[in-house]
């Protein structure tokens, strides 16, 4: 399923090759997120022609609505939204636990209330697999619980061992009701931010049968420095021939940085989420293409970018969207924002096929912080 085609010699960073049923996906990669069966403000066939093969759909609001008995009968989760790649889908687990007023966590599962209409809902890891099954994917995640940043050593204790258990029966279920042939099931890596914790979460989830381990419970308001701390704790203890998946990270100097620590896979809303609310990334750094300076610059946003946008339209022309409130803008400014990152994997792929990887991330890191009056 997973081949490593080049390690770097002057970090852990690797370049490889993930096979799924429907499509080999090169990695490092980015993963957009389809929360409801959509990239929002981005076709399928843009995606494609971006060069994405892998996206990312969401248990919870695809349980919640269409649900998966529909899916099911649509052909799955591919049929239904006419999409020709791979996918992968959370377990749910992360919306389920954000939501702290409106849900109840036992020894079971977890118990709670639609925020689309109030109904209650009841999710277990058994009833998540098979949530998954039916949805189609072909990745599937196991059943977690996210402790919250901050908590106490005794909770993220406690959530961590649950989460193990928990671990144990989506495997179960998923070896009696799955097809291993169609689908993969991921482990994932818990102890907030505690090193030892990390360390012998990493240790038990590696010990399990599991094709590919996600190292999850980051990027839920911890500083910068503690999640590269729980990256770097898990990943020695991480089998070296299956591929590693930072969850909900993807900002792009996270993801370098996680890169040459070990990491394989990425997921983030971030790149469409601000595109669409004026933030665009360029070569520079981010700049707010809301402010006054864009509103006569008849250049592209970007002059070392190829993609649609940049080629065809003005920073002038997309602030003008923007502070027009047209829709346009945010499709243009989703769509650049996807380039940006499929572009930045694919570079970074190269380097480290080619072994310089921190050659590379020094070369980013200088160029993309020399705007800094936008923000970096």
């Amino acid at each position: 399923m997973f081949k490593i085609l080049k390690a770097a010699s002057d970090c852990a960073a690797r370049a490889g090759v993930l096979t799924t049923p429907h499509g080999a996906i090169e990695t490092p990669v980015f993963m957009p997120v389809g929360t409801q069966a959509t990239v929002k403000a981005i076709t399928q066939q843009e995606l494609e022609e971006m060069g994405y093969g892998l996206i990312l759909g969401n248990t919870y609001h695809l349980y919640l609505r269409p649900g998966p008995s529909l899916l099911d009968k649509a052909g799955k989760l591919r049929g239904f939204m006419g999409w020709n790649g791979a996918i992968l889908t959370d377990s749910g687990g992360f919306q389920v636990f954000s939501l702290k007023d409106f849900r109840k966590i036992d020894e079971d599962g977890v118990s709670f209330k639609s925020y689309l209409d109030g109904t209650e809902h009841r999710f277990t890891p058994e009833s998540v697999i098979e949530a998954q099954i039916a949805i189609g994917a072909d990745i599937i995640m196991a059943f977690d619980e996210c402790a919250p940043y901050p908590c106490d050593l005794g909770y993220a204790a406690q959530s961590m061992e649950r989460t193990h258990r928990w671990a144990a029966r989506c495997l179960e279920t998923f070896r009696h009701k799955g097809d291993p042939g169609r689908q993969a099931l991921f482990g994932i890596v818990q102890g907030s931010v505690y090193p030892d914790l990390r360390r012998v979460s990493a240790e038990t989830v590696a010990s399990m049968d599991f094709p590919g381990i996600a190292i999850g419970g980051v990027s839920v308001g911890e500083p910068q420095e503690l999640m590269f701390e729980a990256v770097e704790q898990a990943v020695p203890y991480l089998p070296a021939g299956k591929p590693r998946y930072l969850m909900g990270v993807g900002a792009p100097v996270d993801m370098i940085e996680a890169v040459i620590r070990g990491v394989d896979m990425f997921d983030c809303v971030l790149p469409t989420r601000i595109g669409r609310n004026g933030s665009l990334y360029t070569s520079r750094g981010r700049i707010n293409i809301k402010g006054s300076r864009y509103a006569e610059d008849f250049g592209p946003i970007d002059p070392d970018c190829g993609c649609a946008v940049c080629r065809r339209y003005s920073a002038a022309y997309l602030r003008h969207l923007y502070k027009a409130r047209e829709i346009l803008y945010c499709r243009l400014g989703s769509y650049h924002n996807l380039y940006f990152y499929r572009q930045l994997m694919a570079r970074l792929r190269e380097a480290i096929l080619s072994d310089r990887t921190m050659e590379f991330r020094e070369r980013f890191l200088e160029q993309y912080r020399s705007n800094e009056i936008d923000g970096a």
